[in-house]
């Protein structure tokens, strides 16, 4: 019979863990180069709301636009949403940073003097069913540093409200975020309310259950794979319009 010793399992097992890289060390290799968005992306991945806000103080100390730091702020999210796709980090740290990262944006927007009129009304929501709302409040929170008038609607939110909503406020836009495929079919429900109530008003939709297939099976639905693709859609569509095969051209991959 063979002996097998603990501590050869044990050092089996460290040698194994030792060769995979820490997510400190897998974020060293994904942070900007330049500076002050290297601090400020390296602070957000760290989940440090003050060291974000200190780095952003900084930054605008030295001259540069808050309302511009922002992107600084998305590059850190960048980082911390590669490292969840590929398993390196989990939801708890995803929390951390999305709350880092909205905390920095409140502030640049505290500190910018500049002021905007309303450039369009945006219906925000997460799918009936659906508690995370992480992603929405990152697409609501960069709407409105672009500019846009945001209903958010919140997180669980029924069919019929989301479809009354978009009735009343009459929005350029509607966003959904769904992390869970039980929930994502909420998104065709509203997308054929929509349609039988005579309304053509693009439909965004994103999340971690969501693809661009699914999406692209209903009438009204434009695929969004980053938060940041909210404004750039909401942009697209006061310059050339609300057609959705526009949308689609440019957004979604061929």
């Amino acid at each position: 019979m063979i002996e097998v010793k603990p501590s050869d399992i044990l050092v089996r097992y460290n040698v194994k863990l030792e060769k995979e890289m820490a997510p400190e060390e897998a974020a060293e290799e994904l942070y900007p180069t330049e500076e002050p968005v290297r601090s400020i992306a390296k602070s957000i991945f760290e989940g440090e709301e003050d060291d974000v806000i200190e780095h952003l103080e900084k930054a605008i100390g030295a001259g540069k636009d808050p309302l511009d730091l922002i992107t600084d702020l998305m590059a850190g999210m960048d980082v911390v949403s590669k490292l969840y796709d590929d398993g390196v980090i989990f939801l708890p740290n995803v929390m951390m940073s999305a709350d880092a990262m909205l905390e920095g944006i409140d502030y640049c927007k505290s500190k910018s003097t500049k002021t905007h009129e309303s450039k369009g009304k945006i219906v925000c929501h997460v799918a009936e069913g659906d508690v995370h709302d992480i992603g929405k409040n990152i697409v609501a929170a960069l709407l409105r540093a672009g500019g846009y008038d945001v209903v958010d609607l919140g997180r669980d939110v029924p069919v019929e409200e989301v479809v009354e909503a978009v009735k009343k406020e009459k929005p350029i836009m509607v966003t959904g975020t769904a992390l869970m495929t039980t929930t994502m079919f909420a998104f065709k429900q509203i997308n054929d309310r929509l349609v039988e109530s005579g309304i053509k008003v693009p439909f965004q939709c994103g999340g971690g259950a969501v693809n661009q297939d699914f999406v692209e099976q209903y009438e009204l639905g434009v695929y969004g794979e980053e938060a940041g693709d909210a404004v750039k859609m909401a942009d697209t569509i006061r310059k050339k319009g609300s057609k959705i095969d526009g949308l689609r051209d440019q957004f979604h991959q061929h």
